[in-house]
């Protein structure tokens, strides 16, 4: 793909995104005067805009990779698909929270929050550091290889363990104690991902058996 295009397609999906997040956080709050959702959503534009220009500069073959959303397996589409209700049920839970106010949470643990979430998004730059082939569906592609350095030495996914760090404190991020409850259930939907995922890479990437045995944790070292 072009880089015009690349370019093209970045920007229609952030602003996409921007009106996407705008009416979860602030459509359910019904008001504008809602801080946590600004910091968080300055937070999360900030860090998209910066990894696309650095991938667009870096890496434009990976930030390509990045913009496909269309998985082959049928057992992904099932996964993606039923990710959805629970991703939007974490993400609107907040914006009703502060209209009715079900929630006492001091400011300093959303910032503290912020500031973890940001940590995870670190991770993630990370790993499209050292991996070239973190495409955003399951695939296999032409030329890829197993890498087994950086983040990857030490869980085979650490890409998964910067995501489930954002999910998880997100809520927290945007003042809620009630959307932390269902947020562990886009974990077990990662977990589920995972699962079939390296069936895939276990099949298709050659090596990635015999890194499996090497690099024993998938998300958490010496848990899972």
């Amino acid at each position: 793909m072009e880089k015009s295009k690349i370019v093209r397609k970045m920007t229609l999906m952030m602003l996409a995104m921007l009106v996407v997040f705008g009416l979860l956080f602030f459509l359910p709050a019904g008001t504008f005067n809602y801080w946590q959702a600004w910091v968080y959503t300055f937070i999360l534009f900030s860090v998209t805009i910066s990894m696309t220009v650095y991938l667009y500069i870096n890496d434009p073959a990976l930030l390509e990779r990045r913009m496909k959303f269309k998985e082959r397996k049928e057992q992904q589409k099932w996964i993606i698909t039923s990710s959805y209700p629970v991703f939007i049920l974490v993400f609107i839970l907040p914006g009703f929270d502060q209209r009715f106010g079900w929630s006492q949470m001091a400011p300093a643990v959303s910032i503290a929050a912020d500031l973890l979430v940001l940590l995870s998004y670190g991770l993630i730059f990370l790993v499209f550091r050292e991996n070239s082939y973190t495409s955003r569906v399951v695939e296999v592609s032409k030329g890829q290889k197993v890498v087994s350095t950086g983040p990857y030495a030490v869980v085979r996914h650490p890409m998964y363990s910067g995501t489930i760090m954002m999910y998880l404190l997100s809520p927290l991020a945007l003042g809620s104690w009630v959307a932390a409850i269902p947020a562990p259930l886009l974990v077990v939907v990662i977990i589920l991902r995972i699962l079939d995922e390296e069936k895939t890479l276990a099949a298709e990437l050659a090596g990635y058996r015999e890194y499996m045995q090497k690099v024993k944790y998938r998300l958490i070292p010496g848990i899972w």
